[in-house]
């Protein structure tokens, strides 16, 4: 007998940068803190705050993506949540954003995902600088779609009682429920890096900074109401059948250089049997001789280039694994495959050496959104022709790029991206990162 799905709530905020990751953290852990089961998920494509969702509360955080999904991909990720007291979902940045032209499911806004599955959506608010005025932006998010519901609001930075006060008459008049007040403390903020939120794992002080955030949620936002007004789980399309993995035994380089692999796709491989070993480049480790395949995924590896540059058993092991068997690379995996790159203060290093991709991070450019690929040649797991949609975050620069196009690449809006990726014998990258096949 199928268990059912527990009820959910989406965290989201009219614009980034307004605090619902620490609000979405802070529950997570307070709730687990009160024996709660919660399943976290994440709306959008980030590979950083599910690692803080999982640190937070125990349980694996599972990327949903209406631009990059079938819905029954997505009702076969949810369906994951069975078990649980309850779902708490992430937005990403604000509640409707999402790209112009739709894609399997959606646009790729948080939106898409609250209303699909029925989950009424807990709106963050940065009201410094403003008073009643808040009420008027409260009150546009619960008009604007009429299938998304807004469940109330948490006020963050509040300056002091008197400015709460207002705030709350402003709230009141406009009939929003307001579930919270977070005070300004710079304490629970989760600190920043140059291509977003550091890792979790990178993190050394990740549980003192949860139970600060739990702390924080505990006193100023009132927990039995919030729980009253979950909702859900609708799920009205079939689930699909997970994708296959590339090969049964991955040889997977992870480590702080190579980290940015979507949860869901090695919960998906394993599910599948397929073996992962995870092995790492940084402390010159080669991929295990008996891989099928080998995975490098993206990361930082423009911090590491030296010392990457450096590690001879692992580039060397990596050259004699791609003379017989395939490697891929994702962005920084990609990078790392190439024949250089060029740091911040414009060193070369060498990289591996099984694609001619030189890379520069000397001067930064940013290449952000989703991507449609056609293959043009087969990559792991995938023949050619197949359409594979991802989405692309990098700040380097392609200065060499000699190898064969692995694929014809196009934006959101249709417009084709230069970077193709690239094939030399047994070895394909791409600067995207693979969410799912496309079906529409």
């Amino acid at each position: 007998m199928t268990q059912p799905l527990p009820p959910g709530l989406m965290i989201s905020a009219p614009a980034s940068g307004t605090g619902k990751t620490t609000l979405m953290l802070g529950l997570l852990r307070a709730l687990s803190q009160q024996g709660q089961t919660v399943q976290p998920f994440k709306s959008g494509p980030d590979y950083i705050d599910p690692g803080f969702h999982r640190a937070a509360c125990g349980r694996a955080s599972i990327n949903l993506d209406s631009w990059a999904m079938a819905p029954g991909r997505m009702a076969g990720l949810v369906a994951r949540a069975a078990g649980a007291d309850l779902i708490l979902a992430e937005g990403s940045m604000g509640l409707f954003d999402g790209v112009a032209r739709p894609g399997e499911a959606g646009n790729g806004a948080s939106a898409d995902i609250a209303a699909t599955m029925g989950w009424p959506v807990v709106l963050v608010i940065d009201v410094s600088g403003q008073a009643q005025s808040a009420a008027a932006t409260a009150l546009g998010f619960a008009r604007f779609r009429p299938d998304v519901m807004l469940a109330g609001v948490v006020l963050n930075r509040v300056a002091s009682p008197r400015h709460e006060a207002l705030v709350r008459v402003g709230m009141a008049a406009a009939g929003i429920p307001v579930l919270g007040a977070l005070p300004r403390q710079a304490a629970v903020e989760v600190p920043e890096r140059h291509l977003g939120l550091v890792q979790a794992e990178e993190h050394g002080a990740i549980d003192d900074l949860l139970d600060r955030a739990a702390r924080a949620i505990k006193d100023h936002v009132d927990l039995p109401r919030l729980l009253t007004a979950a909702r859900g789980t609708a799920i009205t399309d079939a689930p699909s059948a997970p994708p296959k993995p590339p090969a049964q035994r991955i040889a997977l380089a992870r480590d702080a250089a190579f980290s940015f692999v979507y949860p869901h796709l090695l919960e998906s491989w394993r599910e599948a049997g397929a073996e992962i070993l995870p092995f790492s480049p940084l402390a010159d480790q080669a991929p295990d001789a008996t891989a099928d395949l080998c995975w490098l995924p993206g990361g930082y590896p423009e911090l590491y280039a030296g010392q990457l540059a450096a590690a001879e058993r692992f580039r060397t092991g990596l050259r004699a694994f791609g003379q017989t068997r395939p490697v891929h690379g994702e962005c920084g995996g990609y990078m790392a495959m190439g024949a250089a790159l060029i740091d911040k203060d414009g060193v070369r290093h060498d990289m591996a050496g099984l694609l001619g991709l030189v890379t520069s991070y000397e001067k930064r450019r940013m290449h952000l959104g989703y991507r449609l690929a056609e293959l043009s040649a087969p990559q792991p797991g995938h023949a050619a022709g197949t359409r594979l949609r991802g989405h692309e975050f990098h700040y380097s620069t392609i200065l060499d790029q000699p190898d064969a196009p692995l694929a014809r690449v196009t934006d959101a809006n249709g417009a084709e991206v230069a970077e193709t990726g690239s094939r030399r014998g047994l070895a394909t990258g791409t600067f995207f990162h693979l969410i799912a096949e496309a079906t529409a």
